[in-house]
């Protein structure tokens, strides 16, 4: 494990899939079928390989391990990487989650296969180097490279309003990222230095983390999304296909999150305690305004989408309340968000593919002939509701019970999103699954079949088992998230020791 470098080798070994696929002909059904196969093969294999990230991951140490490091583009910019437990759970994330997007493709996907395929295998490299970055130069490239697959995949294969969407997106996101570039060359400047592991244990001045807060804050607020920045989410997911709409929920929203764990909270301690109650107003506005907007639409996919910032919400909140149960809650919550999420758009795509549309109205009544599909989406339903049981009970509370340590008024606000989105969920599935099967285009609707039982019982299976046992997460991201935390708390002691003395 010490001489392998398989940080590098998870990271890249999609391409190798991608030099594949340049080299095979999609004009044929031959050539189709060779395209979805190399694709699943590929993600399968890297899901495989980054397992042993996890097999050789040693609990105990808070520190980044299987670090690997050399001469990139001069200057002390280097090709570095590593993971802590933060960090190697959502590489895992990343790569369990491709082989069901390409899954999710294998029929509903019918023009420029190859094309779309390629475009979801660079965007898992571009992913996982996010995650495994240990220079900052390097993550922002990855960080910013993601955005160019994301855009086509929407821009290319979405619905009628795709181009609007896709432009949306990149804007919106384009543009909070450039005010983190900017800080990026601050802290150059200041530290002499662009590696993150040194960045982590160098002490900005204080009127100057105010000023890198905002601006890492502008480009993470806005990939979660947080409210009011939020607006591009429900229409990039309206027009994205199905398979686009798993990877931007289960991967993409949660690039803004670990930012936040691995950059703010760390590295501006000061900033991140001034705005903590800003960011908390944000939070509890997220959670209430939009399961309350939710409630209103006709769409499925969006109201999915809102779900999905409101769930976010809770991740900010709970990161900022910065202690153990918040910061662990955080992550979990990401972690469960990521494949329930995933799995809740795939529900939806599943009879999109039967009956393209995705109108609530359209539907009623799919218990009578479809009851495997209603069981899942039950199930999947109530862990975005945060039923205890299923996996999103647990971040859910233990974000709350971190709010609550921090603010009282925070956390009971907060926990009226709970009922909310019970109410959104609920009334979702009761129109969609529950009544008569009335409408005639209805009835002769298939269920699951084999393809889509393979998606869909495995995200099951784990949305039960770390909902009953969620003790591989937390042994995981334990050492590191107590470092975060008594490193945050050390700072902002030793910041109020020296205002003392110079009163």
């Amino acid at each position: 494990m010490t001489d392998w470098p398989i940080l590098s080798t998870v990271t890249f070994l999609p391409l190798v899939g991608v030099a594949l696929l340049l080299l095979t002909r999609q004009d044929t059904s031959l050539g189709r079928r060779n395209i979805l196969n190399v694709s699943l093969l590929t993600t399968v294999f890297t899901f495989v390989v980054s397992l042993f990230v996890w097999i050789g991951f040693d609990n105990s140490n808070a520190g980044f391990q299987m670090v690997e490091k050399s001469e990139w583009l001069g200057t002390g910019i280097a090709y570095h990487l590593g993971v802590d437990g933060i960090s190697m759970l959502f590489v895992i994330l990343t790569t369990m989650l491709m082989p069901f997007c390409i899954l999710a493709s294998w029929v509903s996907v019918e023009k420029r296969i190859k094309e779309y395929m390629i475009a979801f295998l660079i965007l898992e490299t571009l992913m996982i180097g996010v995650f495994v970055s240990l220079d900052i130069v390097l993550f922002y490239v990855f960080f910013e490279a993601g955005l160019i697959p994301m855009f086509i995949i929407i821009g290319v294969w979405g619905g009628k309003d795709r181009v609007y969407a896709s432009y949306k997106f990149f804007l919106y996101t384009l543009l909070g990222s450039v005010l983190m570039l900017l800080a990026i060359m601050a802290m150059y400047w200041n530290a002499g230095t662009t590696d993150i592991t040194q960045l982590l244990n160098h002490k900005f001045p204080a009127e100057m983390q105010t000023w890198l807060w905002l601006a890492f804050f502008a480009s993470f607020a806005v990939k979660m999304p947080m409210w009011p920045v939020h607006t591009w989410l429900p229409d990039a997911h309206v027009q994205a296909p199905t398979a686009g709409s798993m990877i931007l929920a289960g991967i993409l929203l949660k690039l803004g999150g670990y930012g936040l764990l691995r950059f703010s909270l760390p590295m501006f301690p000061l900033a991140s305690d001034f705005f903590a109650p800003m960011v908390f107003t944000l939070s509890v506005i997220a959670i209430i305004y939009t399961s309350l907007v939710a409630l209103m639409q006709d769409d499925m996919k969006k109201v999915i989408a809102y779900s999905s910032v409101a769930h976010m919400g809770y991740v900010t909140m709970g990161t900022f309340a910065a202690n153990t149960q918040g910061v662990q809650g955080a992550i979990f919550q990401m972690i469960s968000h990521g494949f329930v999420s995933a799995a809740l758009f795939f529900c939806v795509g599943v009879i999109y593919d039967r009956m393209h549309t995705r109108e609530i109205a359209a539907y009623g009544g799919l218990a009578n002939n479809m009851p495997k599909y209603a069981t899942a989406f039950m199930i999947f339903t109530m862990a975005n509701v945060g039923l205890p049981g299923t996996s999103g009970f647990v971040g859910e509370f233990l974000t709350l019970i971190g709010a609550f340590r921090a603010n009282t008024w925070v956390a009971l606000f907060a926990a009226t999103g709970v009922i909310l989105s019970a109410a959104y969920a609920l009334w979702l599935y009761r129109r969609v699954v529950f009544g008569a099967l009335e409408k005639e285009s209805l009835k002769g609707l298939l269920d699951l079949s084999l393809r889509e039982k393979f998606i869909l019982y495995p995200l099951i299976a784990l949305t039960i088992f770390f909902g009953v046992y969620p003790a591989p997460i937390f042994d995981a991201t334990a050492a590191s998230v107590d470092l975060l935390v008594n490193n945050y708390e050390a700072a902002l002691q030793a910041a109020q020791s020296v205002a003392l003395i110079a009163n």
